[in-house]
């Protein structure tokens, strides 16, 4: 055990764990990696190109190599980072990326053929010869892409979304945060902290210099208990802010429940859409490590990842008793040093790039010496250290490497910022131009020590708040380090071996020389021709570094050379919370139509239409196919009388002296001469005069008119109507409401339709004169008031009544149970599509938004006499002479087949887009007329009846000759309806 004194973990509790199925234990407060390390474990995962073993490199979420795959079975997930991963007891962790065991992968052959995988083969690989690309290349691809493995199994655990509010959002609660949050949430603001970690302190929690003469923690729990009783602060453990986006809006996901064997209850993770008046990022900064040969071994890590792993974790990533070494080009790396030997840890030296490297305090420098190799193939076990001309091996389990610190600025070019390179800190600053609001603060900003970045997250805060009008008062901060670190940049140590820049995607800085010499020499070419940066630590650790080494090579200063677009997001964000759980029959939002139980009970089998869930058939025992219930609802229709729920058909309640002129401008036909007590079948044109949506109109008074649509274009509809009253004719005295959700309203069709209406509803004459086809009114059925309406989209005689929504299950049961004697059968989707196709009823097929009045023949439905929205549109030459036309399609054989979306073709004709006549647009199985029959477009169909064409899918090599028939397959002079 590599366990230390001291750290922030509980050792009054043990935890038991697993990696590659072996057994490990830990404490509370430790990751998987400070865990795994403690047991001596270094190698935990494998590069993704060249499969090269690979130790954790950082302490936190830049972390490029320990990514393993945690839980098992559906709760499986791959690339997580075991560095930021909390231990719980009962974890399941594996290693990636290896074929093989972790020790013995198989796929390390790649590391051989390195000479031929170098920076932009695949552009130069992939590109020929190329009938290899679909059958060899993609393949290929698609089986190498990717770290982590999916189950395949629906996700068992529930998400959420929620939304915030507040006049600040800190985000980081490091020294920086903590000020900052601290200074605003006494000046009473509403406060949103925001910190990634699992505790509060950031940095401060992996340091060992004191603040007010006490361990730093105390202060972050002073600070931590103070905020919470003020009220006006939430703070948001295990929340990692991931995006900028516009109008102060931030995306932030909240990590519930990672830290639980099983979230029971809980969900596992939160999406939060947090919007905030203003923003003090305060994310600290990454450590940056030096290039030289053989630099990614198990054991090299960044020198404060190694500090944070001594005094945070007590965790020595050497096995006891080896020595542990510092390479730096600045003074962080003694730092590390002084940390390493207080802990009691074996302590090789320092090596110091500088001539003029301080002296150490109990341990070596090597000053103005470099590291310049390493050895060990599984973990590091010693490194070169050249001064003056001679390299010398010592024997090294642990390498701490610093070469620098680079601000986390990524969400301050989420907006497109360009970051601004400072020379005296040889690091990217946020520049002037990032999001709005957004405020930079502590080591993010460029203030790295503790003292500095104290005072600058009471300025940060300060000014933000100052920009709303709340005055903010300096809180007193507590005494702390504050001592200037000196650093002189080194990018890369020159050598003949492999220099690693990028250790997950193995760039190299070889790599790098080769994209200069083929040209690549723009950041953005850079990035994609070697995939610098590119891995899931989004370039955290290696951008800058690659950034450099290639103005080197250019002869260009860095800032010249530039950076690329950072991006959301910020850290990898699951697919699952960003549905906020939506998935399932979760996916959309359902709604439920009144009789929705009612259906359910009777075994009814749902579909989705538009947001609804509609019944789609009722099978019956015996019943073994879908089609046999199918079929029986539609012949109950058209023999006895069917029951269909189509609350769903869009309702808008349209009222007021001037709805009559109001509503002529929206239908292409005219409204106002509609009579009470009547109902008129209406269709609506898009603004380009396409065909847009149809129903019909019912006129309950002078001034009041129901209009339905249908069920997919109901809320498109109402807005579009809204618009008109508001935006294009206010001045119409006329008010709108959408009653869809109020109104229950039930199809009662067939040749017993109107007896079974008889026996519920009362006192009203529902003769074919006092109640004729294509009338409405008032009615009362069982005492509560009603609406019936006499319309007809089966073909027989039919009507729709609508009660009040609550009461429409028990009105499909009155009317089942006093139909019964007449056989009342509920019908479904299938059948009512079914019905509507045999009476040639144009749909969402036909009316697809490529269809024109005309081709649906209803062209004289566009009145000449008054404007309309699209009526002159409609009359271009290229709309009113379309010869389209729509016809109804059988199959010449009679067992032939009707497809849906075939290309009409004349016999003999070309089969290809220029010879296609038109297409069918629906089909079905006609039980009435016992084949297969179709509605479709076609080229002067009105002219062509009884001529046989050919419908071809080429898609799946099928054709089948057609006869084409007038669209009304039953009942074309309508007397069933009007009887």
């Amino acid at each position: 055990m590599s366990r230390l004194a001291g750290g922030l973990i509980d050792r009054s509790r043990t935890l038991g764990f697993t990696f590659d199925g072996r057994a490990y234990t830990g404490h509370p407060g430790d990751t998987l990696a400070s865990a795994l390390l403690a047991s001596d474990v270094t190698l935990m995962g494998r590069s993704f190109k060249y499969h090269r073993p690979r130790g954790p490199v950082s302490a936190g979420s830049e972390e490029p190599n320990a990514l393993v795959e945690l839980r098992t079975g559906a709760r499986a997930e791959p690339n997580t980072r075991a560095t930021v991963a909390e231990l719980y007891d009962g974890l399941e962790a594996r290693s990636q990326n290896h074929l093989g065991s972790l020790r013995c992968d198989l796929l390390a052959v790649n590391d051989l053929a390195a000479p031929f995988l170098a920076a932009g083969f695949y552009y130069k690989t992939f590109m020929w010869p190329r009938a290899f690309w679909e059958r060899v290349y993609e393949p290929m691809i698609r089986r190498a892409a990717g770290l982590g493995r999916l189950s395949g199994l629906p996700d068992p655990d529930g998400y959420d979304r929620g939304f915030l509010h507040c006049d600040l959002l800190v985000i980081g609660a490091g020294a920086a945060g903590l000020s900052a949050a601290l200074t605003a949430g006494r000046a009473g603001a509403r406060v949103v902290l925001a910190e990634e970690d699992f505790a509060l302190g950031g940095r401060l929690l992996a340091e060992a210099d004191p603040l007010d003469g006490a361990p730093a923690v105390a202060w972050v729990a002073r600070v931590r208990a103070e905020l919470e009783h003020l009220g006006c602060v939430r703070i948001l453990p295990r929340t990692t802010v991931f995006g900028a986006y516009d109008h102060g809006v931030y995306g932030a996901v909240e990590r519930v429940a990672d830290h639980l064997a099983a979230p029971g209850a809980l969900v596992r993770q939160t999406l939060w859409r947090i919007t905030a008046r203003r923003t003090v990022l305060a994310a600290g900064a990454t450590e940056r490590h030096i290039p030289f040969a053989d630099n990614d071994r198990p054991g090299v890590m960044l020198a404060g990842a190694l500090r944070a792993y001594a005094n945070r974790w007590a965790v020595c990533p050497a096995p006891a008793g080896r020595p542990v070494a510092v390479f730096t080009s600045g003074d962080d790396g003694h730092r590390t040093a002084r940390d390493l030997l207080a802990a009691g840890v074996p302590l090789l030296g320092v090596v110091d790039s500088r001539e003029d490297a301080p002296r150490g305090a109990g341990y070596e420098v090597f000053a103005g010496a470099r590291v310049t190799g390493t050895r060990g193939r599984l973990g590091l076990r010693a490194i070169e250290i050249s001064r003056g001309g001679r390299a010398e091996w010592h024997d090294c389990a642990a390498l701490g490497v610093s070469g620098g610190w680079n601000p986390n600025l990524h969400l301050t070019s989420h907006h497109r910022g360009r970051p601004v390179w400072d020379d005296g800190l040889a690091a990217f600053l946020p520049g002037p131009e990032g999001p709005p609001g957004l405020h930079a603060a502590g080591a993010c900003a460029g203030q790295g020590s503790t003292a500095a970045a104290l005072r600058d997250g009471v300025r940060a805060a300060r000014a933000a708040l100052a920009q709303i009008g709340i005055g903010a008062a300096a809180p007193a901060l507590p005494e702390a380090e504050d001592a200037p670190l000196r650093q002189e940049p080194l990018w890369h140590v020159p050598g003949r071996r492999r220099a690693w820049v990028d250790f997950q995607n193995d760039v190299t800085v070889k790599d790098i020389a080769l994209a200069h010499r083929e040209n690549m020499r723009a950041v953005e070419h850079l990035k994609r021709w070697t995939t610098l940066g590119m891995a899931t630590d989004q370039g955290k650790t290696a951008n800058v570094t690659g950034i450099a080494v290639m103005a080197g090579l250019t002869g260009r200063s860095i800032p010249q050379t530039g950076t690329t677009v950072f991006r959301p997001p910020y850290t990898g964000v699951s697919l699952s919370v960003l549905g906020g759980g939506d998935s399932g029959p979760e996916f959309r939002p359902r709604r439920l139509t009144p009789t929705h139980g009612w259906a359910a009970a009777r075994g009814a089998v749902f579909t989705e239409a538009g947001a609804w869930m509609r019944a789609q058939y009722f099978p019956r025992p015996g019943e073994t196919h879908w089609r046999e219930s199918v079929d029986r609802e539609a012949r109950a229709v058209r023999a006895a009388v069917g029951l269909c729920d189509v609350t769903t058909l869009g309702k808008v309640d349209v009222q007021g002296a001037d709805a009559a002129p109001f509503l002529d401008r929206i239908y292409a036909n005219t409204m106002s001469t509609l009579k009470v007590g009547r109902v008129r079948y209406g269709l609506m044109l898009r603004e380009d005069g396409f065909a847009w949506d149809d129903g019909t109109c019912a006129r309950l008074g002078a001034e009041h008119f129901v209009v339905t649509t249908t069920t997919a274009n109901a809320g498109a509809v109402y807005r579009h109507m809204e618009f008109a009253r508001q935006g294009l004719w206010p001045g119409l005295d006329v008010q709108l409401i959408s009653t869809t959700d109020a109104w229950a309203q039930i199809a009662v069709a067939g040749p017993a339709s109107r007896a079974l209406l008889e026996r519920v509803v009362e006192g009203a004459d529902l003769s074919n004169e006092a109640f004729p086809f294509m009338a409405c009114g008032a009615v009362r059925v069982a005492g509560l008031r009603a609406r019936l309406f006499r319309i007809s989209f089966s073909g027989e005689l039919a009507y729709e009544l609508a009660v009040p929504a609550r009461f429409g299950a028990a009105l499909m049961q009155r009317l089942v149970e006093a139909g019964a004697d007449l056989g009342a059968t509920p019908y479904g989707t299938e059948a009512l599509s079914v019905l509507r196709i045999e009476k040639g009823h144009a749909a969402g097929a036909e009316i697809n938004g490529q269809s024109t009045a005309a081709m649906l023949g209803l062209g004289r439905m566009v009145s000449a006499k008054k404007d309309a929205i699209g009526a002159v549109m409609s009359r271009r030459a290229g709309l009113a002479g379309d010869a389209r036309r729509l016809v109804g399609l059988a199959p010449v054989a009679e067992a032939g087949r009707v497809t849906p979306g075939a290309h009409l073709f004349a016999r003999g004709a070309v089969q290809d887009l220029r010879g296609s006549e038109g297409w069918v647009t629906s089909a079905c199985h006609s039980p009435h007329l016992g084949h297969a029959i179709g509605l479709g477009f076609l080229e002067r169909g009105d002219a062509r009846l009884g001529e046989v064409i050919l419908a071809a899918n080429p898609l799946e090599g099928d054709s089948a000759a057609l006869r084409v028939v007038p669209a009304h397959f039953v009942d074309p002079e309508g007397e069933r309806l009007r009887g």
